[in-house]
């Protein structure tokens, strides 16, 4: 399977802007720049996007590994923060990843929802796409 998504970016890096398509046409031509990644304009990010990826993996991946312990989630809602620091070194890297996900699911216990959300987060595919350190909180509700 592949997916495909693509870019195009006209003029320098501060001035400039650029537009992000995807394939399936969820995206079509958003428009990102300097200022949507780096201040507040409106329009996407590439960090955005990762994070989207990354909250849509890992809630699918729960949601399987929840049906494969014998749990079927009422609910399971992800949120994906990404943090990019700019180190002098190597400029600017996406350092860190944190997953938060709040999940009705009936029946099942505190401890079992832990160790099957841990899995679920290791065996993401986007999880284990990204270097950064991707951390966890995952709760009942």
């Amino acid at each position: 399977m592949k997916r495909k998504a693509s870019a195009v970016w006209n003029g320098n890096l501060a001035n400039g802007n650029g537009t992000i398509s995807t394939e399936s046409g969820a995206l079509t031509a958003a428009p990102y720049s300097f200022k949507t990644r780096f201040e507040s304009a409106r329009g996407t990010n590439p960090e955005e996007l990762i994070a989207a990826a990354h909250a849509g993996c890992f809630t699918m991946a729960l949601s399987l590994a929840l049906q494969q312990a014998g749990f079927t989630a009422e609910t399971l809602n992800t949120t994906a923060t990404v943090t990019m620091e700019n180190h002098p070194q190597t400029s600017w890297t996406v350092t860190a990843v944190h997953l938060e996900t709040q999940a009705k699911v009936p029946g099942v216990s505190a401890q079992k929802f832990a160790e099957v959300s841990a899995g679920a987060k290791a065996g993401c595919p986007i999880s284990r796409l990204l270097k950064a350190e991707i951390t966890l909180d995952a709760k009942l509700v």
